[in-house]
């Protein structure tokens, strides 16, 4: 099995909130995609879920030897899901993929050996061509892209999709607050390192209805947004450490 017989090289992480349909299809692919080239593990995180996926987690758990589950009692965002799962994993290479089954881990191979072969890249961003989602919600991200990348230069055209690999250790560098998911690429920058974007194709939502809306997260955005700004503008210049 892929990480039954040696450490895993890679931990996807995957946070969880009522995705019971999507569960078992997403980790075969998981499985498909990785199995013959590199040993990985899966973390799942549940966010306080109130469906069956407690419970589907728990069988894959105990049936898949690369699977380990971690549960937060109450819901407490994607970021902070994410955190507990990088927390949890074993690897120094982390992917991290949504739970909706959108991000196709056919592309997670391609990205992983991009990060296994340059030691100056920290993060690989999948940016989604021919997206899924509604004419509101395309147009809402291409606004959003664009403000973002004019303010923070990050030359990122996709920093909301879930699918990205990085350094574990470079996740630990950066400012933690709700929302970090969706920085990451200008934060990472910020510490020195590279980043890279991977085409990938977006598809539908295997079940289950999406967790986000606009209004809740507009304001909210754009005094991230800022915040994040800030702290590049304030980024000190690294003192050369002499041994």
């Amino acid at each position: 099995m892929p990480s039954s017989e040696s450490s895993p090289r890679v931990s996807i992480v995957i946070p969880m909130k009522n995705e019971e349909g999507n569960i078992v299809p997403l980790f075969a692919e998981i499985e498909g995609a990785l199995s013959q080239h590199v040993p990985f593990e899966i973390i799942a995180v549940n966010d306080g879920s109130d469906d069956g996926t407690a419970n589907i987690l728990a069988s894959q758990q105990q049936s898949k030897s690369y699977v380990r589950v971690v549960m937060h009692r109450e819901s407490c965002g994607k970021s902070a899901a994410l955190r507990t799962g990088i927390r949890a994993s074993q690897a120094l290479i982390i992917a991290t993929l949504d739970g909706d089954g959108q991000n196709n881990p056919a592309f997670l191979p391609v990205m992983i050996e991009m990060l296994m072969n340059d030691p100056q890249l920290g993060l690989v961003q999948a940016e989604r061509k021919g997206r899924k989602d509604t004419a509101f919600k395309r147009w809402q991200s291409r606004m959003a892209n664009h403000i973002r990348t004019r303010l923070l230069k990050d030359k990122t055209m996709d920093t909301n999709c879930g699918m990205k690999v990085f350094r574990r250790d470079a996740y630990w560098e950066l400012p933690y607050f709700d929302g970090l998911h969706r920085f990451m690429p200008a934060l990472i920058r910020r510490c020195g390192l590279n980043v890279a974007g991977v085409e990938v194709v977006d598809r539908p939502r295997m079940s289950g209805i999406s967790k986000y809306g606009f209004f809740d997260r507009l304001w909210v955005g754009i005094l991230d947004l800022f915040g994040v700004w800030w702290l590049i503008k304030r980024n000190p210049k690294m003192p050369d450490v002499v041994k």
